[in-house]
């Protein structure tokens, strides 16, 4: 596997950010973005064997906006 793909959608609660891989089991959060990229690192890294991990992270960020029409 070259690459691991995370959806990544903004914590309407808590505040920061919420990254969940699609495909694997792997969730983590951050409070920023810079925190939120190091995490997901490490949950990467973590998450599998030892030379294993995939080269690539992408975190594809969703953001769920609604505009008045008036």
């Amino acid at each position: 596997m070259s690459e691991i793909i995370f959806q990544v959608t903004e914590d309407e609660i808590d505040g920061g950010f919420i990254a969940k891989a699609l495909g694997h089991s792997i969730v983590t959060e951050a409070d920023t973005w810079s925190s939120l990229r190091k995490n997901v690192r490490e949950a990467v890294l973590c998450h599998f064997d030892e030379g294993k991990a995939p080269a690539v992270i992408r975190l594809h960020r969703i953001v769920d906006e609604v505009l008045a029409t008036a």
